[in-house]
């Protein structure tokens, strides 16, 4: 009986901790890189935004996605009130368009926050707008971009010791695609077998059928896009044929309410309206890996009940194409 109560106790305690407190998650795809790398352990401080309580109680512990019953559901709540995100934090959420989960079995992501509630939104030719003021890039931040090359073209050391690893050849011509930041862009465009070295950039008005809102109105891509004013906790959006694309999925999927639009009025909830008061405060997502990332550019609007925490610490990291260790990667803080 003693040892089953420690192991009780210690049991509890865990969770306890696990949902509250701090949570091991793995980096599994490169959206991230050179921020997060994939392979990549890292802790997710809960108490930083307060940590939000379970909304699937009939569950079964440390297990995403499967061995839960949804037959009771608790309303979203977060101890400490709103979560207090400050621009470009870097946090781990629940994936939003996974409908068919509940909100905190769906899958976890992370992202870099770039927009805060009552921001507008804006890129063009890859360059982030904020408000109208234009974001610097961090030091991670790549994108992709065709390299042109002579003779050898590029050799391994030098991609090695700038541990550029993310493309390659794309021609035997000596064409070359790589995900590159800012650094690693001047040192290839200096390197002597380069003859050119251009960004990728999706032109102005090219729409992006796959990309937020997915409609002709916005034809928005992922190097051109907005602007695009994200919600606050009781903005009054003001409704229309057109911006309703916008907002279609925030009033009915985030914010459970029934929407019908007849005879060129919207109903809501019965009620007929061209307003609709929101709820929540949401949030705008990127990927440090600005080519290579699914992030709110995609499927739009974060919702704050989705918010799991902050990335804090990378504790181990792992190599899975050499098979190795990343021990320079250990204990080290997130920015």
């Amino acid at each position: 009986m003693d040892w089953a109560k420690a192991f009780g106790i210690a049991f509890l305690l865990v969770i306890f901790i696990r949902g509250c407190v701090i949570e091991p998650f793995t980096i599994p795809s490169p959206s991230m890189e050179k921020t997060l790398l994939n392979g990549d352990f890292i802790l997710v401080n809960k108490m930083a935004y307060g940590p939000r309580i379970s909304m699937t109680p009939l569950s079964t512990p440390f297990v995403e996605k499967k061995w839960y019953s949804d037959f009771w559901q608790l309303p979203y709540f977060r101890i400490g009130g709103n979560p207090t995100i400050e621009r470009n934090d870097v946090i781990v959420f629940n994936y939003p368009v996974e409908d068919e989960f509940p909100i905190d079995h769906r899958t976890h992501f992370v992202k870099r926050c770039v927009g805060l509630p009552g921001d507008s939104i804006g890129i063009i030719d890859t360059k982030l707008f904020i408000n109208n003021i234009q974001q610097n890039f961090n030091d991670c931040t790549q994108h992709n971009y065709t390299i042109k090359t002579k003779d050898a073209g590029l050799d391994s050391t030098f991609l090695n010791e700038n541990n550029i690893n993310e493309g390659g050849l794309i021609s035997q011509k000596g064409d070359y695609s790589y995900s590159l930041t800012e650094k690693n862009y001047l040192k290839m465009r200096a390197h002597k077998n380069v003859i050119s070295s251009e960004i990728n950039i999706e032109k102005n008005e090219l729409w992006d059928e796959t990309v937020f809102p997915y409609s002709q109105v916005y034809p928005w891509n992922i190097d051109n896009f907005g602007s695009l004013y994200i919600p606050k906790a009781g903005d009054t959006l003001k409704l229309d044929s057109n911006n309703i694309v916008l907002y279609r999925r925030l009033i009915t999927v985030y914010e459970n309410n029934k929407l019908d639009y007849k005879n060129n009025k919207f109903i809501i909830n019965g009620d007929t309206t061209n307003k609709y008061v929101t709820k929540m405060n949401y949030y705008f997502v990127m990927g440090d890996n600005r080519h290579n990332s699914m992030d709110s550019r995609y499927w739009g609007f974060l919702p704050e009940d989705h918010i799991v925490g902050k990335a804090w610490i990378i504790f181990y990291s792992y190599d899975k194409t050499k098979q190795k260790s990343r021990w320079d990667r250990g204990f080290t803080k997130i920015k």
